[in-house]
């Protein structure tokens, strides 16, 4: 019995999921289907320009893994260039990466990307609804004051919860 595929970690899903070739018609178009998670491994590589180790860790699989995922997903990419092929995003094995945060100047909540959070604690990162910078992070059911781990050195409510302790 083969061990289970172990979840690629995710924190980023597009909005736009369908890429088709100008001036084919639409009864000749064939696609590539690019995983979420392979899209996942091109953003770290190729638009934060992490290296392969680094991209590995932020995904949760290991190296070799990794560069398995890239380099199918770059085949995709290159097969829909050369021969005119759609590109649709969709499926694979992957957890989302996000947390739940709230702004407390007009009580707008929305799930954020892990990697925000240390802006987030800091007051460099803006309510999407008000502008503000008073976000706080929610624990997993919504309640202020989290005690997650992944933001203790920098969340807001964590800091404000010892403090007043």
């Amino acid at each position: 019995m083969s061990r289970p595929r172990k979840k690629r970690r995710v924190r980023f899903v597009p909005k736009i999921r369908y890429f088709v070739p100008h001036k084919v018609p639409e009864g000749l178009i064939k696609e590539n289907v690019l995983k979420i998670e392979e899209l996942e491994a091109l953003r770290l590589r190729d638009i934060e320009g992490l290296d392969q180790e680094n991209c590995a860790i932020k995904m949760n699989i290991s190296r070799q893994t990794y560069q398995r995922v890239l380099s199918e997903a770059r085949r995709k990419i290159v097969d829909s260039l050369i021969n005119g092929k759609a590109i649709r995003i969709e499926g694979g094995n992957f957890d989302l990466h996000f947390g739940k945060v709230l702004c407390t100047e007009c009580n707008n909540n929305w799930f954020e990307s892990y990697d925000n959070f240390i802006k987030i604690g800091r007051g460099n990162f803006k309510c999407p609804n008000c502008k503000s910078n008073r976000i706080i992070c929610l624990d997993k059911k919504g309640y202020k004051y989290c005690k997650n781990r992944k933001c203790r050195n920098c969340c807001q409510n964590y800091n404000y919860q010892q403090s007043s302790d």
